[in-house]
């Protein structure tokens, strides 16, 4: 599952991405900030084969670079989809709803546990926040 939050109460979720539904979400994204000529973006992505696909077409505005293989220091988020899964793996569904409450059930117990999240994502190397 993919979530993308643009901005409250706008988000995508797709169960499955592939390089169309990308396309579309890029094209989403540059239509929601006003992408274009004047105002760019650059995304950095992993090397899934939806992002670099000849076949993507990547609106005007954004730029797409590449992140080095096998750099989770890059995507720290990537370190929490075992801790949401778990809430999933194994299980059906009786539709795309019920799978994305028992998912947002899971997101909000994590945020319970932010030392755990931290444990995880805080790299010795990033600033600190100051409390």
């Amino acid at each position: 599952m993919f979530i993308l939050v643009l901005e409250k109460p706008k988000a995508w979720i797709v169960p499955k991405l592939n390089t169309q539904v990308f396309g579309l979400l890029l094209q989403d994204f540059a239509q929601h900030f006003q992408l274009g000529k004047k105002k760019r973006v650059v995304l950095a992505l992993d090397r899934a084969s939806f992002h670099t696909s000849p076949k993507l077409k990547v609106p005007e505005g954004i730029h797409l670079i590449w992140m080095p293989p096998k750099s989770p220091e890059l995507q720290p988020a990537e370190r929490l989809w075992p801790l949401t899964n778990e809430a999933i793996a194994n299980q059906t569904f009786k539709n795309l709803d019920e799978l994305e409450e028992i998912t947002i059930q899971r997101c909000r117990t994590l945020l319970q546990q932010p030392e755990l999240i931290r444990g995880l994502t805080n790299y010795y190397w990033w600033p600190q926040e100051s409390t």
